[in-house]
């Protein structure tokens, strides 16, 4: 995992929540990539913040795995995707913070994950819509 900022700038998203195609964020999301994006994880925990939307931990070392889709950010909108993406994710106040990983298909991709000020409750299954559609 590296924190934003760094040199290597991914063209790719993973997504595991509310910005997920069917959710009640996708549209927030849905015109800066090209298409629905591909079923995809990364090693982590995914919980439940209470608030209607989840927070995912990712740690390359994790057990446990997140579910969602990565998705390719469109080339000529990716800056403006990001600075769209870090408001809506409240990264300046630190509720969450974008960092790069490696999902299990290979791809360099950006993740928004847990900040602080969150009380979380574990979602063991990993995967957001299984959960609340349960």
């Amino acid at each position: 995992m590296t924190p934003m900022g760094d040199a290597m700038e991914p063209s790719h998203l993973f997504v595991y929540g509310s910005l997920l195609p069917g959710a009640e964020s996708w549209e927030v999301l849905e015109s800066f990539v090209d298409g629905d994006g591909t079923p995809d994880s990364v090693s982590g925990e995914l919980f439940d913040t209470g608030l209607g939307y989840p927070a995912g931990v990712v740690d390359e070392r994790s057990p446990h795995t997140v579910y969602g889709r990565t998705f390719q950010l469109v080339a000529t909108r990716s800056a403006e995707a990001l600075a769209v993406l870090d408001e809506f994710e409240d990264v300046a106040d630190g509720l969450f913070h974008r960092v790069v990983v490696t999902t299990a298909m290979g791809r360099s991709a950006w993740v928004y994950v847990c900040g602080a000020r969150l009380t979380l409750t574990p979602i063991p299954s990993g995967d957001w819509l299984l959960y609340v559609s349960s």
